[in-house]
């Protein structure tokens, strides 16, 4: 197993400049990532709605319904030639995912919450 080392990764998120720790490997993944939920909260901000904590929440329920329906279809893929294996693997990468969108979430600030939008 190689060494991997981390590299901080510097990206824009609704308006904010974010520092992020990744490998090397990952490091254009987690650029397009940010850049997806960046563009997904301008969308929602540049309506009538204009709080970005919001937009944050929506656009992190929007992504996790998405991961919601890749489960459910790795569930019942049928593919010939998908072992058991793969498809418990891309199982357990979604649930990963799925978590880390989870601890998102609860450290958001929700109205009435003392808690702040920066984990």
């Amino acid at each position: 197993m190689s060494d991997t080392k981390s590299i901080r990764v510097d990206v824009e998120l609704a308006g904010q400049k974010m520092a992020f720790m990744t490998s090397f490997e990952n490091e254009d993944k987690l650029k397009i990532a940010a850049r997806a939920v960046n563009d997904q909260i301008a969308q929602i901000t540049s309506g009538p709605n204009k709080s970005i904590e919001r937009a944050a929440l929506m656009t992190a329920v929007s992504y996790a319904a998405q991961i919601q329906d890749l489960k459910e279809q790795v569930k019942v893929s049928n593919e010939p030639g998908i072992s058991g294996a793969v498809i418990t693997e891309l199982s357990n990468k979604l649930d990963a995912i799925e978590k880390q969108v989870d601890i998102a979430l609860d450290c958001l600030s929700l109205p009435g919450s003392p808690r702040s939008i920066v984990p």
